[in-house]
């Protein structure tokens, strides 16, 4: 089966907080994922930062992208610090993957946080999580880990990439 790419024109991006309904499978299903490749209970890391950590009056956000009303893919990001977000929970419905949904949510995100006035986002993965290190790696990420090293020797892989000031982007 060949999955296409959706048209932006056939998702929408919401802002959202933690708290609401439509967050539910994002959470879920990302506390599943990272129980099966870590063991644990990886929901309790799901619950490590305050809910509202994630929302503009504290430098954060947490968007989703529907598709005919139902999430089908989101993240978050939390201030790092003054000029740097940290994108958080990256997430993309296990029936729609291998579509680019993860690619617009960082796209989306990472403008919403150049539009805060952000310069930098920082972010970590997993070392079991090699597709999410290929997205970063193909969205122009710069790796703060020695990339041919075994991934399992260094823990969470960091990431980083320098924003260009909102009225510095190229025009469409």
């Amino acid at each position: 089966m060949t999955s296409v790419a959706p048209s932006p024109s056939d998702l929408t991006v919401i802002e959202v907080p933690v708290s609401h309904p439509l967050v539910r499978p994002l959470l879920r299903e990302l506390g599943d994922e990272y129980t099966a490749r870590y063991g644990g209970d990886a929901h309790q890391e799901l619950a490590r930062y305050p809910d509202e950590e994630f929302t503009p009056a504290h430098g954060g956000t947490l968007l989703l992208l529907l598709e005919g009303g139902d999430p089908v893919a989101g993240g978050a990001f939390r201030r790092y610090d003054a000029t740097t977000a940290e994108l958080k929970r990256i997430w993309t419905h296990s029936a729609h993957r291998r579509r680019g949904l993860a690619r617009q949510v960082v796209i989306e995100l990472e403008r919403t946080a150049r539009e805060r006035g952000y310069r930098r986002v920082y972010l970590t993965t997993g070392p079991r999580q090699p597709e999410a290190r290929g997205l970063y790696l193909a969205t122009g990420y710069t790796p703060l880990f020695d990339t041919e090293a075994d991934p399992e020797t260094i823990g969470p892989l960091p990431f980083e990439k320098h924003l260009a000031p909102a009225d510095h982007q190229p025009r469409p």
